[in-house]
């Protein structure tokens, strides 16, 4: 049988491998929005009166520094979620036991996918720089990581009432799971306050939205890649497993 220790390596090395893929993403894909974005931003700073523009302060490191530390960075968040995501598979291996490990890794990374980066993306859309109230950030992050959490909650919760029901019919317990989660969606989107910040008139629809959907690629990018990267990982070590413990009966 696999152990949590074996999960738990195979879960760092795929999150690795999907932070990686992840970085690169985010560095030719969303750093193209990102640089319209800053353009804009430099302009709105040189048409500021000169009091105002005494503020600004130099960055600490360059712009390519900085792509290459977002890249690291992305690596080390990736370790550390799939360190998580292989938890959560060892956790919840048990409710569907009739799927192959490589399918159960793949629909928990959609999951979590759709939990942490859709909802989320919905209700309180990514903005590139030049968007969003400096005064505000700490509230914007509160309500973008409580969107985060429910939705999260909501996989847990819909995941245990799936396996809760697996004895009735296949139809009738995808519909009421199905259900369950819709209504949970519309809850969680309706009960949460609306963005607390405008979008300025000099920022073009279509740098926002750019850089909104390039968003939701790199980060598609980090958990479908984990997911089929750790399944895998683990499912020819699943199938050694199942063939030693029969070899050895």
């Amino acid at each position: 049988m696999s152990t949590y220790k074996s999960f738990l390596l195979r879960g760092i090395a795929a999150g690795g491998v999907a932070g990686l893929l992840a970085g690169l993403v985010g560095l030719i894909v969303v750093e193209v929005p990102i640089k319209a974005a800053l353009a804009i931003e430099e302009a709105r700073a040189a048409t500021e009166p000169a009091e105002e523009a005494g503020h600004e302060h130099a960055e600490m490191f360059g712009r390519g520094t900085q792509l290459l530390g977002g890249v690291l960075a992305a690596v080390v968040v990736g370790l550390a979620v799939g360190a998580l995501f292989a938890t959560a598979y060892a956790g919840s291996r048990r409710w569907f036991v009739n799927r192959t490990p490589f399918s159960r890794s793949v629909t928990l990374a959609l999951a979590v996918y759709g939990a942490a980066a859709v909802l989320p993306a919905i209700k309180y859309p990514a903005n590139p720089p030049a968007v969003g109230n400096p005064d505000t950030v700490d509230y914007r992050t509160v309500l973008y990581l409580g969107v985060i959490a429910a939705g999260l909650l909501l996989v847990f919760a819909a995941s245990f009432l799936a396996s809760r029901l697996a004895h009735l019919p296949q139809p009738i317990s995808s519909t009421i799971v199905t259900v369950a989660v819709v209504i949970g969606v519309v809850l969680i989107l309706v009960l949460f306050p609306a963005p607390p910040d405008p979008v300025p008139a000099d920022m073009p629809s279509d740098v926002l939205w750019d850089f909104r959907v390039a968003s939701l690629f790199e980060t598609a990018a980090l958990w479908l890649g984990l997911g089929v990267v750790f399944g895998l990982l683990i499912d020819p070590a699943t199938r050694n497993a199942q063939v030693k413990q029969v070899s050895t009966v």
